[in-house]
């Protein structure tokens, strides 16, 4: 990384409110992905039904229906699992601050 000296990242990974920011921002990419997702599950829903009805490339429109479907379901799930770990994790760093103050 230019203008970034190693040393300097690890010490800044080692700092509670550093890592709660890097988790933070984790976690909101990977929500703001799943919602995009999550809104164009009808769309694949829609693309799904009309294969049954149309005759038009089925393979690829199947392929992208069946995708489309199969991530959504995945990230929604990461998302869950994103919350519960940072969830978790806010905790372990309340507990290292509530232990390193007198």
């Amino acid at each position: 990384m230019p203008g970034f000296c190693e040393r300097t990242a690890y010490r800044r990974f080692k700092d509670p409110d550093f890592q709660r920011r890097i988790i933070e921002m984790r976690a909101e990419f990977v929500t703001r992905g799943s919602a995009m997702l999550t809104a164009a599950i009808s769309e694949f829903v829609k693309t799904l039904v009309a294969l049954v009805k149309e005759s038009v490339p089925f393979s690829v429109r199947l392929g992208a229906a069946r995708a489309g479907l199969e991530q959504g379901a995945k990230l929604r799930e990461n998302v869950d699992q994103e919350a519960r770990i940072a969830a978790l994790e806010a905790s372990r760093l309340a507990d290292q601050r509530g232990a390193s103050t007198p």
